[in-house]
């Protein structure tokens, strides 16, 4: 009997330290992302999330008006991937909170698709990512841009609003949006010169990049808040836009403390 009792004292120790290493087994919408390798702070693609209407991920809630978020077959045919519709002026966002990167900086690394940009009003203004903290107003849009009209075309470009340097926008010519394309999209937040830095299909838009002094807004000083939030999504701000919908695919969502990579060169 003594030796009967060691075995099964053994066979349930092993079965403890296999649950202790598991912390993700669960696959539901609410599970927290296991940590990863190379300073990963968060990352999903969807793939475990049921099809349909969704309202919050492993990590992420939803932020909607005249807007929804839904999981739908990856239109490579393998996975998952994740479409957010707005109606009008609407936004649906993926949102991130409780962010707490070392050295107020950060890489990001998504895969979208949006299918269709606005063409009017002129100047119509959106928004695809939007990083911000709770000790100042200051919203940092590192993915975002407009329609020009004096270029008939939709630009890429890096913003801000409600910050000392005020609302703006830094769009290029040289840096034009794509519809209905998939692009393997990256930015850099980097707080040692409140730096900003996009890459598209891993190549980086220097015309893109933002720092303190070199900006889209007044004279003021461009400075990062202490991030804790980051929305991925779309808004759109102009009332009644041509298209008068939009649907933006989004897949492979990755934060770390170092550049992800998986884009190309």
């Amino acid at each position: 009997m003594t030796r009967m009792r060691k075995i099964a004292a053994s066979l349930l120790a092993t079965s403890a330290a296999l649950l202790a290493i598991s912390p993700t087994a669960s696959a539901s919408p609410s599970a927290t992302t296991a940590p990863a390798p190379h300073g990963t702070l968060f990352r999903d693609n969807f793939d475990r999330l049921p099809l349909g209407p969704v309202t919050a991920g492993r990590g992420w809630t939803t932020d909607t008006s005249d807007g929804s978020l839904t999981v739908e077959p990856s239109s490579s045919g393998r996975g998952r991937e994740l479409r957010l519709h707005t109606e009008g002026n609407g936004r649906a966002f993926l949102v991130l909170s409780d962010l707490a990167p070392p050295g107020n900086s950060f890489w990001a690394r998504l895969r979208l698709r949006v299918d269709r940009f606005p063409t009017a009003p002129d100047w119509a203004h959106w928004t695809i990512a939007e990083a911000s903290g709770s000790d100042v107003p200051t919203l940092v849009r590192p993915l975002g841009g407009q329609y020009v009209p004096t270029s008939r075309a939709d630009l890429w470009g890096v913003g801000s609003d409600l910050g000392p340097t005020g609302d703006w926008t830094a769009w290029k010519t040289s840096a034009p949006a794509t519809a209905a394309t998939w692009q393997c999209v990256e930015f850099h937040l980097d707080a040692a010169d409140n730096l900003v830095t996009v890459y598209l299909d891993g190549k980086e838009q220097t015309e893109l990049t933002v720092s303190t002094k070199q900006h889209g807004g007044t004279a003021d000083d461009f400075v990062f808040p202490h991030f804790d939030r980051l929305k991925l999504g779309w808004q759109l701000y102009q009332a009644d836009p041509t298209p008068s919908s939009y649907d933006l695919r989004m897949d492979d969502v990755a934060l770390s403390t170092r550049r992800v990579g998986g884009c190309g060169s």
